[in-house]
């Protein structure tokens, strides 16, 4: 039997998913809603509304159009919410550049986006004159906080304020193909120069609508409604600060952007701007949990979304001794980002926090239109019966399509047919899926496969603990063993004996693969980070050896 069609209709509108019919949503139904930069600047949705004409007005007269690509440097602030909508909306491209790149990166991603147009913070104006005489853009707008005379031999064009006050209020914003490029941003990964992940107007879309699906109706937990107030601790040059700013501005919430990461003042935030939901890395929360200040804010109700790297569970109990709704989320650059959530069925709400903490720090369950297997190296599904593990691939419609210009490297992202993550996961009888580790950070002891985030976890558990890594260090006669990088509380000494005890008791109780006995222990300062916060193994390989 032949497959019907539905015949297009000539006069019905095409709808495309565009940009434009989310930003459309909040202005309709909840206009007086506020934005918050800092304590600095608050003004309503419908203001917003017309910043965001403005920026379109302001960007065409300087000769931006469809096509062209323009670039922000700046903090977490509402001028890059603005650039959010506008950029693309008028079929432009928004690069968000990476601001804690190396001057040489910054300069790679420039170039290879073919940036048009950057609007760049004042704090980062000494990077662009380092590398202005080889850089192929010469087109700048100035990003200030407090209005001050500037010396630079950059071609600015003007101030954004200043600029954006000259333009009328209503811009004509174009129906797009939804399969336009929208955004660009770099991943750095781990070897080699920076890669340009891409998506379209369409997959932001999607992602959107499917991100919201998942948190607004879970009924008790780990979800996300219209009365949240929302504040990003994820960078907005990082995957879109994973997607959410889109999903915040549909539901015309209120919004808050805390401009740089100071843990005081992310505190104050918090308290005085009564948040409610947010998202960052584990280093952030350390950041905030060793603030002087955690003791004096009630954050009793706060619901945040960890990921970027392994939820350490004493940082989970401890987040929920505080009356925190602290959960994983997973994906990556390559996937928009996000994949999966933590998030509790009822029954496991009626658990202790301590039972409540293992499943908290999975990698979670899927959300709506991913498609996640675990398979093993030929590329065979592997049951999900909580002990089979392999990589997980994924397919879903919110999934970069590769590499911006590198076609090599995005033929190897989806290899087979499925987009491969790097990450090594077991799922389990009701689809959570745990995360045991990055292919390239297995460590191989005697032919055993040892995790490093296992290990990490239970190290981290000591009270002692602030911070942990294990990596793999050669080894004559295992080929490879694990070393623990510690970071110890000054106030809390450990002596390395004591913390091979601790650690030892967890592997007898076989929570661990005994291959973990040959764990050795290194007392260090700092542990080196990526751009994002992310712990950098690479880095810690090449410094460290037994």
């Amino acid at each position: 039997m032949q497959l019907e069609q539905t015949l297009k209709n000539p006069y019905a509108y095409d709808y495309q998913l565009l940009i434009k019919h989310l930003f459309n949503a909040p202005i309709a139904y909840n206009p007086k809603q506020e934005i918050v930069y800092r304590f600095d600047q608050r003004f309503s949705y419908e203001t917003f509304k017309k910043r965001v004409h403005q920026l379109a007005h302001m960007l065409s007269t300087m000769g931006i159009k469809a096509g062209d690509t323009v670039a922000v440097m700046d903090y977490d602030s509402h001028r890059y919410l603005e650039c959010y909508f506008a950029v693309p909306m008028i079929g432009a491209v928004l690069h968000t550049i990476n601001i804690r790149l190396s001057p040489e990166q910054i300069l790679y991603t420039i170039n290879h986006a073919e940036d048009d147009l950057i609007l760049a913070h004042s704090d980062f104006l000494p990077i662009l004159e380092q590398i202005k005489g080889r850089l192929e853009v010469d087109s700048f707008v100035l990003l200030q906080d407090e209005a001050m005379a500037l010396k630079t031999s950059l071609h600015v064009k003007g101030e954004y304020e200043t600029l954006l006050a000259q333009q009328p209020s209503v811009f004509a914003f174009p129906d797009l193909n939804e399969n336009t490029r929208a955004t660009t941003f770099y991943t750095t990964g781990t070897t080699g120069l920076p890669k340009g992940v891409y998506f379209t107007h369409r997959q932001l879309v999607l992602h959107t609508l499917g991100v919201l699906s998942t948190l607004g109706t879970a009924p008790h937990q780990g979800n996300f409604h219209q009365n949240d107030v929302y504040m990003p601790i994820t960078p907005m040059f990082h995957v879109h600060a994973w997607g959410l700013p889109y999903v915040a501005t549909m539901l015309g919430v209120k919004q808050v952007y805390p401009g740089r990461y100071i843990p005081d003042l992310l505190l104050e935030l918090i308290a005085k701007e009564n948040v409610t939901f947010s998202h960052c890395v584990p280093t952030i929360m350390h950041m905030l949990f060793n603030s002087p200040k955690i003791n004096e804010v009630d954050l009793r109700g706060w619901k945040v979304i960890i990921g970027g790297a392994a939820l350490p569970k004493a940082m989970c109990q401890e987040a929920l001794q505080r009356g925190i709704d602290m959960f994983t989320g997973y994906g990556m650059s390559e996937t928009c980002p996000i994949l999966s959530l933590a998030q509790l069925t009822p029954e496991m709400l009626e658990l202790s926090n301590e039972e409540q903490s293992d499943i908290r720090i999975k990698t979670g369950r899927s959300m709506g239109l991913v498609e996640m297997e675990i398979v093993d190296e030929q590329m065979q599904p592997l049951p999900h019966d909580g002990k089979s593990t392999g990589e997980i691939v994924v397919r879903s419609p919110w999934l970069t399509q590769g590499y911006f210009k590198d076609q090599k490297n995005s033929e190897l992202l989806w290899a087979g047919g499925y987009l491969h993550t790097g990450d090594v996961a077991y799922m389990d009888e009701k689809g959570y899926v745990k995360i045991t580790d990055r292919v390239k950070d297995i460590i191989k002891v005697g032919g055993e496969w040892v995790s490093s985030l296992e290990l990490e976890d239970i190290i981290h558990q000591h009270p002692s603990v602030k911070e942990v890594a294990v990596i793999g260090v050669e080894d004559e006669k295992w080929g490879e063993r694990p070393l623990a990088l510690v970071v110890c509380d000054n106030l809390k000494p450990i002596s390395e004996k004591e913390l091979l005890s601790h650690a030892k008791e967890f592997i007898k109780k076989g929570i661990m693969a005994r291959e973990g006995m040959l764990l050795k222990i290194l007392f260090v300062s700092s542990i080196d980070k990526t751009s994002v916060g992310k712990i950098d193994k690479k880095s810690l390989r090449q410094k460290y050896t037994l």
